[in-house]
């Protein structure tokens, strides 16, 4: 399952950093596609606000 950006998101930046597949894309409240995310959650670690989590 991918992670997800959640609407707490407040498109700091800290995430796309952090993200080896280049999965994550900007805007007003970022995204991650689901096709290119490997689930190894490093994005969800560094995110100040909690707002990325695993798909359900």
């Amino acid at each position: 399952m991918a992670y997800v950006i959640s609407d707490e998101c407040i498109a700091c930046g800290t995430c796309i950093d952090e993200c080896p597949v280049d999965a994550i894309s900007e805007g007003d409240i970022y995204s991650i596609d689901a096709d290119l995310c490997t689930d190894c959650g490093s994005c969800a670690e560094v995110c100040p606000v909690d707002a990325i989590s695993i798909a359900e």
